[in-house]
């Protein structure tokens, strides 16, 4: 027995070790009321829209992946602010605001050092990023109201 146990033993230091997990959580800000949504869609993150409130809150947020733009989370009403990503580009920040209810100021910053800036600058701050190197934003979920999103986290990974 003690011999198959060092065969085993040298057999298992001698396998290559798996990758480490290049997912990442940042963990969803806001006061969480209404559904829950997830914009969790096969390929790459490029490009999104955001509509708001008046200046104010963030009514909806749709993303792009390759080609496909996922559903609307919450509402499409009015004009949104949008932005496509160029090649080798990705979103890797998510930062912006909110306070009592609802998400009031959402931004996304590429890899580019670009930026899209939408909604008032009120309320507590927050700010989303990869905890690992080479991961870009793979989607985003948290809860909507049905007049806005009053809660938003990100998933990010390597892709």
């Amino acid at each position: 027995m003690l011999h198959l146990l060092l065969i085993l033993s040298g057999v298992t230091l001698g396998m290559a070790m798996p990758l480490p997990d290049y997912y990442s959580y940042s963990t969803a800000v806001g006061d969480g009321s209404g559904t829950e949504y997830s914009t969790a869609y096969d390929g790459r993150v490029t490009g999104i829209r955001v509509w708001e409130y008046n200046n104010a809150y963030i009514r909806g947020i749709q993303l792009r992946y390759d080609g496909n733009w996922t559903t609307p989370v919450c509402t499409s009403y009015g004009n949104p602010l949008e932005m496509t990503l160029r090649d080798n580009e990705s979103f890797i920040q998510v930062s912006g605001k909110y306070y009592y209810g609802y998400i009031y100021e959402i931004m996304f910053v590429t890899s580019r050092g670009r930026s899209l800036k939408v909604g008032l600058s009120y309320g507590n701050s927050f700010n989303f990023y990869p905890t690992n190197d080479g991961s870009q934003l793979r989607f985003l979920s948290g809860r909507q109201n049905g007049n806005g999103i009053t809660s938003i986290g990100a998933h990010w990974a390597v892709y």
